[in-house]
């Protein structure tokens, strides 16, 4: 039996409009799930957006205050779309209110933050999904399937790279990404977060860790008019940018592996190149973010002179079936918070977590703040001490 359940989005930039996307493709690509989303509010604090997105996605009600949201009894589930330092505020009221809640990483603006979220879900006895999408690539779920195997043998080391441009130019308004009250850490909640995601996805728990973090763009224009995304601004004053553009860490696993993860947000000619090299005592994988249906595979008995051919994905990996009826047919960004939704969904319809939780935020956001002291007192540091 299908069940209706009513949905609210908070935030309706551009994350908040890839939710609502996903929320309306899901019961078609998985019409087994026993619930559907019902588009009941959207929440935005400036003026004219909620209206605009009622408009075109077809919300039955447009607010400005997201506690109206909270309030709401149609409403039982909720997407946190919100800027980074309103996750905690948002998530713990609605876990309060007994809405379950799908939250965007980082949760918040520390572990701290994270942690109250989860414990506020916890209590309420709701579902907590978190937005760590890039573990839903099916070449993601390829991969992690030939390192459990043992395919690959056992993992020596590890590569994670997250470059991208978005705030290369000099002229990006200094949003609240740049400020460390309300964006917290910059490139560290922005990309590394997910970065740490896919080695605990992938390669189990972090036990310890040495970071170094830059800032290579110091000052922006603070912007004349409301903003979403990465906007540009001339004209307003200047101000500082208070956290990092770039992080560099090693990482020490609990299995005894190695890794490298490299995070830049002002990575002039990369664009989303996101990826990682997984490599074993007897082979290796590779996928690149920008190719995201394909994995690049070495595996053998020889060793040296091994060839790597390259697996397309197709149904059987991950979700791919979803989606796609043969291999090597293109997936994107978008199809990947629509594996995240019917994750979430599914958590709800069975009481039982699917996907990326809350615990998974905790266990990111631990990370990051261990990176921030690591670069801060130039020591290793350990995500367990917190």
């Amino acid at each position: 039996m299908v069940s209706t359940l009513g949905v609210a989005v908070v935030g309706f930039g551009w994350m908040g409009r890839v939710h609502t996307q996903a929320y309306v493709r899901v019961p078609h690509h998985f019409p087994q799930l026993t619930v559907r989303p019902e588009l009941i509010a959207v929440a935005d604090e400036v003026p004219g957006r909620a209206e605009e997105a009622a408009g075109q996605y077809g919300f039955a009600t447009a607010v400005r205050d997201w506690r109206e949201v909270a309030a709401d009894p149609r409403i039982q589930a909720v997407s946190v779309a919100a800027p980074n330092f309103l996750h905690r505020e948002i998530g713990v009221a609605m876990a309060e209110a007994g809405k379950h809640i799908w939250i965007e990483k980082p949760v918040g603006l520390t572990a701290e933050d994270a942690r109250a979220v989860a414990d506020a879900v916890a209590k309420a006895g709701v579902q907590g999904a978190v937005g760590f999408n890039y573990r839903n690539a099916p070449a993601v779920s390829a991969a992690r399937e030939l390192i459990a195997s043992g395919e690959i043998g056992t993992v020596t080391h590890v590569r994670i790279r997250l470059f991208s441009d978005y705030a290369a130019h000099p002229e990006g308004a200094l949003t609240w990404r740049y400020e460390r009250e309300r964006g917290g850490p910059g490139v560290l909640g922005d990309l590394a977060s997910h970065g740490v995601d896919l080695a605990r996805h992938l390669l189990g728990e972090i036990a310890s860790l040495a970071a170094d973090t830059a800032v290579f763009v110091p000052e922006r224009a603070r912007p004349t008019a409301a903003t979403a995304g990465h906007t540009r601004s001339t004209g307003g004053a200047l101000g500082p940018v208070e956290n990092e553009d770039y992080v560099s860490c090693l990482l020490r696993f609990a299995s005894g592996a190695r890794g490298v993860l490299e995070a830049c947000r002002v990575s002039v000619g990369e664009q989303n190149n996101y990826g990682f090299e997984i490599h074993g005592t007897k082979g290796a994988v590779f996928w690149d973010f920008r190719r995201m249906g394909e994995l690049g595979v070495s595996r053998g008995t020889s060793y040296q002179d091994q060839p790597v051919s390259t697996l397309y994905v197709g149904p059987g990996h991950g979700e791919y079936a979803a989606f796609q009826p043969g291999s090597a047919n293109a997936m994107g960004y978008d199809d990947l918070k629509v594996i995240e939704a019917h994750n979430f969904l599914r958590s709800v319809a069975e009481g039982t977590p699917h996907g990326a939780t809350l615990d998974d935020a905790v266990h990111s956001a631990a990370a990051l703040d261990a990176i921030a002291r690591s670069a801060e007192n130039g020591t290793w540091a350990s995500p367990a001490d917190r």
